[in-house]
């Protein structure tokens, strides 16, 4: 178990989440990237439910969470030979794959497609209701659980605030290790390709497919790729206006913007600031992972702040930055009123 999450699950609370969840109700749970919004995958009104509660759109598909010795066909039609070399690789972690769907199975889940998304998430708190869900084999739809484009939640707290009376339960699994959602991977077609980029990189599944890490960006996805979750222009935003702006342009610009803006960037405020002025400026380590498991969390204390505009310092153009660098070029386009 990562450092950054609780001591080992209540069973008490277990239980009682596994048959909130078995009787129909949403769970706030942990996973190792952020905390989703769980339901039965297999009761189409709970999942419904989901959707209403976020105010996502119902043909925004969502991802199955599996247990780690759940049979991934009891969802998916079929295994293709690149899925199942992933998930050996890198279940259970932050990996979905979007896999072909059993007829007749998780329809509400998958927004409609022939394609399910499937994912068996690395954190104590989630596999142990996983392990008690429907005897193992069971599945939780599980987006993050925040109102539809909006912020995802890294701590239980952010879950309560944003979604209230919505949730029956939340379980506290403490901050989430990674930070950003999953890497999803569609496995559905003859040649692999990422969909959204997240917690593993190109680099990590082209080692383990033997594949040129360029076909499989994101940027090679056929115009015909199944619906996935994230994957709109507009996503992860906060309500306060978010600039993606040069460091240089910052530190010119900043000081006498100080009172109203808000910075976001991977190091600290300039010398010789007012003090005051600091409490506008958050640093998150410039490395990548560092980062990622602290960006949402620093932009909802931003967006909090009552600020202005927030700004973002523009991230290095390196491959390992690539997911954190999607997320907040979609939540820049998505920032500001509006978008509920």
């Amino acid at each position: 178990m990562s450092s950054r999450e609780t001591a080992q699950p209540d069973p008490r609370e277990i239980r009682e989440a596994v048959r909130l969840l078995e009787a129909g109700r949403l769970v706030g749970l942990p996973t190792e990237t952020v905390y989703g919004l769980a339901a039965d995958a297999a009761n189409d009104a709970a999942v419904r439910a989901i959707y209403a509660a976020k105010g996502r759109p119902a043909d925004h598909p969502v991802i199955v969470h599996l247990h780690r010795r759940a049979d991934p066909l009891r969802w998916a039609a079929s295994l293709p030979p690149a899925a199942r070399a992933l998930i050996e690789a890198f279940w259970p972690g932050p990996l979905t794959l979007v896999l072909p769907r059993r007829e007749g199975v998780a329809a509400v889940c998958a927004a409609g497609q022939s394609t399910i998304a499937l994912r068996c998430p690395d954190h104590a708190v989630a596999q142990a209701v996983l392990e008690q869900l429907h005897g193992g084999q069971g599945g939780l739809a599980a987006p993050s659980a925040n109102r539809f484009g909006r912020i995802s939640p890294t701590r239980a707290e952010h879950v309560r605030a944003e979604l209230g009376e919505a949730v029956a339960m939340v379980l506290d699994g403490g901050e989430c290790a990674i930070g950003i959602e999953s890497t999803i991977v569609d496995c559905s077609a003859d040649s692999p390709r990422i969909l959204r980029p997240g917690g593993l990189s190109a680099a990590d599944l082209a080692r383990v497919l033997g594949a040129d890490p360029q076909l499989l960006q994101p940027s090679a996805r056929p115009a015909d790729a199944p619906r996935v979750p994230g994957a709109l222009a507009a996503h992860y935003a906060p309500r306060t206006a978010l600039r993606l702006r040069e460091a240089a342009d910052i530190d010119a610009e900043w000081p006498a913007r100080a009172a109203a803006v808000g910075v976001l960037a991977p190091r600290g405020a300039p010398a010789g600031m007012p003090p005051r002025a600091h409490a506008h400026w958050l640093g998150l380590p410039d490395e990548p992972r560092g980062y990622a498991h602290g960006v949402y969390a620093a932009l909802r204390a931003l967006d909090a702040m009552g600020l202005e505009q927030i700004w973002v310092q523009r991230l290095p153009a390196q491959p390992e930055w690539d997911a954190v660098r999607d997320r907040l070029r979609r939540a820049a386009h998505g920032a500001g009123p509006g978008m509920d």
